[in-house]
């Protein structure tokens, strides 16, 4: 894929994700963070245990598109669970430290790696001390009060994530991509995040 559509891909998988049945049990997927630049992602272990129920909806390329996800992380392994917006079960995702297991209940066209829609919910949740190391050299992934930003190695903003205090937690209300010019919201729904 070039990068431009992977971008657009990338930003449709949230809103239309799926992927075909496999296994990508060859170790830790790896997924864009801006065109030309692929990283692993950090391991699904090691993560204070949360679960969730969010809608998400994609702006791209003036289209919007929305998906209902339930998320469980319990230290050992991340499920995903997709919905469209009616209920009806789009898809399903396990990361433990196998892999990438996914199955797919209704097929679309032109879906991109799972790995690309686990990268924006781990840059989300996950630390950024289990981020860094998976960088590229001078890029950086900060914590501010209501914000995280993810920068390359010219300090050139790649990815803003916005976040809300629920209780003492912070949950993701929305993702700006500046690499690949899409807008996900975030509405959390009934359960725990």
């Amino acid at each position: 894929m070039k990068g431009v559509l992977r971008g657009a891909l990338l930003a449709l998988s949230l809103a239309l994700s799926a992927c075909s049945n496999h296994d990508d049990s060859q170790g830790r997927p790896e997924a864009w963070l801006k065109p030309g630049v692929e990283v692993t992602l950090p391991a699904p272990t090691q993560i204070v245990p949360f679960s969730a129920q969010q809608l998400l909806t994609a702006q791209v390329d003036g289209q919007t598109h929305s998906l209902v996800v339930v998320l469980e992380a319990d230290g050992q392994r991340l499920r995903l669970a997709g919905l469209s917006p009616l209920g009806v079960r789009l898809f399903s995702l396990n990361y433990d430290e196998r892999g990438v297991k996914t199955e797919q209940a209704i097929a679309l066209p032109k879906l991109p790696p799972a790995s690309q829609v686990l990268a924006d919910i781990m840059l989300c949740y996950w630390p950024t001390a289990h981020w860094q190391p998976q960088l590229p050299t001078g890029w950086s992934l900060t914590d501010k009060a209501n914000r995280r930003e993810l920068r390359d190695a010219d300090g050139v903003l790649v990815e803003t994530i916005h976040y809300q205090l629920q209780g003492e937690r912070r949950v993701p209300t929305a993702i700006d991509n500046h690499g690949f010019g899409y807008r996900l919201t975030i509405e959390q729904l009934e359960g725990k995040s």
